[in-house]
Parts: C-alpha cells; structure tokens; sequence
C-alpha cells in the first residue's frame, strides 16, 4: 500500500487516477490482443475457429468511436490477409491504416459524411460470398454514425428526431429502437447485406446491461423491437407531433405491416454469424477498483447498470458517501466507491453541459459542506455531450468556492448549464480522445 497523504488535494489526485485505471483497463487495441489469437492459419476468438486459408476474402466494417484502435490491432495480427475495410469513427478519433479506410463523421448528431461512410460498408459487402469472412467492429458511438437513412426518410429527419429524443431524456435502448427502424444498416441489417458470408462481430458496449442488439443499434445481431415500440417511445415522450412527417408516416406503415420488420431471431442472415463481447464497463469498474485498493481506499462497485435522471441518481449516490461518514456503512473510510452506466439528461435551459458534468454539479450540492469526500463522475470516451471535457469533479467546498466567484449553483444546474458552473473552477475532466467507450465511471472517494 502506497502512502497516502490526509489532505484533500491529495484526495483529488488519487480520485483521477482511479478514473484514468479505468480507462487504461479499456483500450480497444489491447481487448483485440487479449481475445484473437492467430494459429497455424487459424483464427481463434470467442469459442470460435476461422481457417484463413480457405477465406476468399476478409472484410473489415464498423462504426464507433473506439473501432479505428481495434482495427489497428486486427491489421497488426491478420496483415495482408485483409482484403479491404472501411469504418466510420466521430471526428478525431481516426487513426492511420494500411488497408482499411477511415471516414470521420458527426456524432453523436449524424450527418452527410457518415451517410457516405456507410453507403460505402454496404457496397463493400454487395459481392460477399459464402468464403467471405466478415469481421465488423462496433463500438459506442456507431448507432449516430453507422447512418443509411430507410427509403423516403431524409438525413434531417433522422436529424430532427435524433436532437428530440436526447433531448427528452430517452434511454439508449429507447433511441436506439427509434434508429434501427430508420435504418438499412442497423437491427441486423447489416448482416442481411452481409450473407451469406460468416459474420464475426467484435464488440466493446457502451450500454447498460451489454445487450448486444442495442450497441451500436445491433446491426449485426437479431433486433428484438418492433416499429410499434418505436411508436410508444415517440408518445411517451410526447415527442410524436414534433417527429417529421417522413418518420411518423414510415413507422406507421410499419406498424401496420406494409413495410418489412427488421430481422428477427431465426433469419438466414444470423446463421453464420458470432459475436463477441471484448470490453465492458464492469472490466473498467474492476480494474478501477484494483487502484482504489493499491492506494489505500477499499472499494465496492455497487453496480455497472446504472441508469436514471442523472441529478436524482446523483442525490442517491452522495447520500451513500455521507453515510460512509457517519455510521461506516456500507463500508468505513478510507473507501471507494464505483458505479457505472449511462444516467441521461432531461434539458431544462439553454446550457452547455453533459450527463456526467450535471451529476456532479449535483451531487456537489448534495455534499456542500462535508469533509473528506470527492465526487467525480466521467465518460470513458472523453466526451461528454457537446463539450471537450469527460466529466468533472468535486468536493464539500466546491459550492463555497463557486459561491465566492459569485455563482448560483441551483441557477447553474436549472439551466443545465454544468459546463460553465465547473469551467472557472478548473474542476472539469479533459482527456482529448480516449478511443474508447464503455459508457461512464462514477465515483466516491472517502478520506480517512
């Protein structure tokens, strides 16, 4: 165990390395090695054996932020036996290939360049034959960037209904449902433009429980939604009149069974096909937990499926650290505390900000005043909403110090205008580009 110093400067540095552990126990370059492995002409992953001499060709597509590292370590380990690839990754997070081409798109509001991008996936895999090997990464991110809107529906619908939905505080699971009805690439899509060549899908989740048809909107997996779900999303938000015209008519239609439902389990299109998850965000909370530990602060991940009003689970989340305070449970100081998930944000004002920067603003407010505590919260890719930070960070004086810079914070967080509260402070997160993304880290430090 590393000596550890009382004060809480020190506090606030052991809680940004815990945080940047995590983010370390996720590079996508290194979940490609630690999965694939090349023997005798074979590719083993997953349970499964791909003999590359009998492949006609090897293709590799994809979509997300994390897909141009893990396609580095594919051509590193399969070198010229790539026939050709393309993916499409969130502007700055491309990379220099040899034989897979990168196209930088709009995320997380799509737009025309990934539309090019995956119009280009999907003429890619035109020709694929049954000793084709497919090899799709997905990562975080590719639900705004994989982007082939259905016939009859306009990039700016897509558009429009996209800016709605984040905006109204819908899951990813919810918007992801609206997305693969829109889509000719997403809920297994494009494994039908695949077939009848094997499909091998790669995968590092950024959703809450790892289901493999709601990451990067599933393209290649069996969609389990119908368009009537996407409907019910569209009500229940209260967001159906505001949806272009184009979209409502296209999921009514669907609804009403003149269009065809996206591919369901038991579809030709899945019958050579495997997916394997190589990264989570429960492998992040692990490996910040062994920092926690090296640093002196025994941890507890409480969970990796949080999700929620990103304000509210905030609340909840500093009321576990003050009673770590008062009565030493569920643990006594010094500890850690880790969670992990994807809370959202419902707009209230005309702010900049993000899910991570509001559940600290608060939770600051919750904590106003106490001793010995930090409180950070930062999204494993870097970004968090439309702002250069990951998150932020916190302590029981970080009210007073906005209050002395004549700051309101309740008038900050009403506005959702979270960036701006923390910015003078010098308590936001920026990581640049991690590459990365298994949705976001939440963390209570506890001095002793």
């Amino acid at each position: 165990m590393e000596p550890k110093k009382p004060d809480l400067a020190r506090l606030r540095q052991d809680a940004l390395s815990v945080f940047h552990s995590a983010l370390a126990a996720v590079d996508p370059e290194e979940a490609i090695r630690r999965h694939l492995r090349l023997e005798a002409g074979a590719l083993s992953v997953g349970g499964q054996r791909y003999e590359l001499n009998a492949c006609e060709r090897i293709l590799v597509v994809g979509a997300g932020k994390a897909v141009a590292p893990m396609a580095k370590a594919l051509e590193d380990l399969l070198g010229d036996r790539i026939t050709a690839g393309m993916l499409v990754v969130k502007d700055g997070h491309g990379l220099p290939l040899k034989k897979i081409r990168i196209q930088e798109a709009g995320h997380p509001v799509p737009d025309e360049r990934g539309v090019a991008g995956t119009l280009e996936i999907l003429k890619l895999l035109e020709g694929a034959g049954k000793r084709d090997l497919v090899i799709c990464l997905i990562s975080g991110g590719g639900s705004a960037l994989l982007i082939a809107p259905s016939e009859g529906i306009r990039l700016e619908d897509k558009q429009t209904a996209t800016k709605n939905l984040l905006a109204c505080g819908a899951t990813i699971h919810e918007i992801n449902t609206i997305r693969k009805h829109l889509s000719r690439a997403k809920g297994g899509q494009l494994a039908r433009a695949a077939h009848p060549a094997a499909v091998l899908s790669l995968i590092l989740s950024d959703v809450v429980g790892d289901d493999l048809d709601v990451i990067g909107s599933g393209p290649t997996v069996p969609d389990r939604s119908v368009f009537q779900d996407a409907i019910e999303i569209l009500q229940r938000y209260e967001i159906w009149d505001r949806t272009p015209g184009p979209v409502r008519d296209r999921l009514s239609q669907g609804a009403g069974g003149i269009l065809s439902e996206t591919p369901k389990p038991g579809d030709p299109a899945f019958q050579c096909g495997a997916q394997v998850l190589v990264g989570s965000c429960l492998r992040a909370l692990d490996a910040a937990a062994q920092t926690a530990a090296r640093l002196g602060y025994p941890p507890l991940i409480l969970s990796s499926k949080i999700e929620g009003e990103a304000r509210e689970v905030a609340k909840s989340f500093a009321a576990i650290g003050k009673e770590i305070l008062s009565s030493h449970h569920p643990l006594k100081p010094p500890a850690c505390l880790l969670m992990g998930g994807e809370t959202t944000v419902t707009l209230q004002g005309e702010g900049r900000g993000g899910r991570n920067q509001e559940f600290v603003l608060s939770g600051a407010i919750a904590l106003d005043g106490t001793e010995r505590i930090v409180f950070l919260a930062g999204g494993t890719d870097g970004t968090d909403g439309p702002t250069d930070a990951a998150g932020a960070l916190a302590d029981g004086r970080t009210i007073a110090r906005a209050k002395a810079l004549g700051m309101n914070p309740f008038a900050f967080l009403k506005r959702s205008d979270s960036y701006h509260f923390f910015q003078p402070l010098d308590d936001l997160i920026v990581t640049g580009p991690t590459r990365t993304n298994v949705m976001d880290v939440y963390m209570i430090l506890v001095g002793a």
